[in-house]
């Protein structure tokens, strides 16, 4: 296949250009993109009920809107708009929504995916990331080859008005992605589109072992199934003994850290390359512009304005007025007809200008049980220092309080499943403990002389434990992931009662 990089490299340059203009300039990007936001929001049943013909500033805006504006209180809104109402909360009828994990109340959320909100923030976002990528690595021969892209299915248990589609959002972006791109793209629509994870990882193999393959693209732990499946497929070594010209990962979805070493065992390192990106259900907001760090530059044009409410309490601030080195949660305005809502996500500002941010977890994904405030990016940074020092390397993970009880002091449990187990689970338990006390001081004080909290313990998941329980809610496959973090003991108890059960061979 000829080799397209040259040819593109200008356009793609033109917006790496727009990226550096934002040096200094935070401000008046982020309030461009809210006056566009509030333009149209005004044509909307909910712009006229918050009275945005009278909104011309950031200060008028969070009048109108003086709290954050969470799923529940719009649910109903936009289950109008599924049924087809019009100028709800965007202007003109959505036809597409990405379903994303249930909120408290236990149902699922549907993300209005506008058509403003494919060209402005999604696609957008993707075309950052290859500008980005291309500003990086000047030899890059990208588009010599062709992308894997994994994505998700569409839902099909809810019933909805003919034209409305509501799925993964991977599964919306693919089918509404410029024909163009399926030229420089694997698998095709019908095998990307498959709902059946079992019927899809063969169908995907297949797809792709023959093809010229120089990117992938998606959630690392998915992929890092779909990669040993085309090892065990074609008897290789490494993935580059299949895709010689492989050379990057755009990933995001989940932390890459504790997945790094297996990535490492099954690829040539010197020609792979990983580029973090923040892709969410709500929007594209991310992507990693420096080598040696996965800090992300947060994307200021792409139809979104960002707010950012402080952790320990206060008003949310923009984009504008962060701190560097402090934690929170974020809050999106956006072309999608979400007004002042929280993501779910925490974020810490890594540098004020330009804006770079990492993830540091869940609004709801962290254990807090003790008073210790653990946080997904601690629990990740300390389980893929103990797989460094112990040679193993885990598959899935994810952590629960056990509360005390009588004379028992209170603990944290961990169901780790390995792709390779360490010598000693004690050793391994011991070693994690003093991980975490290391990253995170308030752990480190509950644990002191063990007064307050006992040492962390371990279960041993069964092989495929975690994509058990997947399957049982539904949610196998594609861009769907397992909760690190939980404050309670669910969906912990779930897990466990699964890894209870024993496969049995055919």
């Amino acid at each position: 296949m000829m080799d397209f990089t040259p040819l593109v490299r200008p356009w793609f340059s033109h917006l790496s250009a727009t990226a550096s203009g934002w040096r200094g300039n935070t401000g008046a990007v982020q309030r461009r993109v809210l006056a566009s936001l509030i333009s149209r929001g005004r044509k909307t049943l909910w712009g006229e009920t918050h009275g945005f013909g009278n909104v011309d500033s950031y200060e008028d805006f969070i009048r109108a809107i003086p709290d954050p504006v969470a799923y529940p209180e719009i649910r109903g809104l936009v289950m109008r708009m599924v049924n087809g109402e019009a100028d709800i909360l965007w202007p003109g009828v959505t036809r597409r929504y990405a379903q994303s994990s249930g909120t408290s109340d236990g149902k699922s959320k549907y993300i209005p995916v506008t058509d403003a909100s494919l060209r402005e923030c999604h696609y957008r976002g993707g075309s950052h990331v290859i500008a980005s990528y291309l500003s990086l690595y000047p030899d890059s021969r990208l588009f010599a080859g062709k992308s894997f892209i994994l994505g998700g299915s569409f839902a099909t248990e809810l019933t909805t008005p003919p034209g409305v589609r509501v799925g993964d959002l991977s599964a919306n972006l693919i089918e509404k992605i410029n024909p163009l791109a399926n030229l420089i793209r694997v698998p095709s629509k019908q095998v990307a589109l498959m709902p059946d994870w079992e019927q899809k990882l063969p169908a995907l193999i297949e797809a792709s072992v023959r093809c010229d393959i120089t990117n992938i693209s998606g959630v690392p732990s998915w992929f890092l199934t779909v990669l040993k499946g085309v090892l065990e497929h074609t008897g290789a070594s490494t993935i580059h003994d299949v895709w010689p010209n492989l050379e990057v990962f755009f990933h995001g979805g989940i932390a890459m850290a504790p997945y790094r070493s297996e990535y490492a065992r099954i690829t040539r390192r010197e020609k792979m390359r990983y580029i973090n990106c923040y892709n969410a259900s709500e929007g594209f907001f991310g992507v990693q512009d420096t080598i040696g760090s996965e800090t992300m530059l947060l994307l200021l044009d792409a139809g979104t304005f960002y707010e950012f409410q402080p952790l320990g309490g206060g008003d949310p601030v923009p984009a504008w007025k962060v701190e560097e080195g402090e934690i929170y949660s974020l809050i999106i305005t956006s072309c999608n007809g979400l007004w002042r809502y929280p993501v779910g996500d925490t974020v810490r500002i890594e540098s004020v200008d330009p804006l770079r941010i990492s993830i540091a977890g869940r609004t709801k994904s962290f254990i807090n049980a003790f008073g210790e405030e653990l946080m997904v990016d601690n629990a990740d940074t300390a389980i893929t220092r103990v797989c460094a020092e112990t040679g193993a390397t885990v598959a899935n993970y994810t952590a629960a309080p056990v509360y005390a009880e009588g004379n028992r002091r209170g603990r944290h449990e961990w169901l780790i499943e390995f792709s390779r187990e360490p010598a000693s689970l004690d050793d391994f338990a011991d070693r994690l403990d003093k991980a975490l006390q290391n990253v995170n001081s308030d752990y480190e004080a509950k644990r002191s002389h063990g007064i307050f909290l006992d040492r962390l313990t371990i279960v041993k998941g069964r092989p495929g434990v975690f994509d058990a329980w997947l399957a049982s809610t539904g949610r196998l496959g594609g861009q769907r992931k397992v909760p690190r973090l939980s404050n309670s003991r669910h969906p912990m108890d779930e897990m466990l009662r699964f890894n209870s059960v024993q496969t049995t061979s055919n």
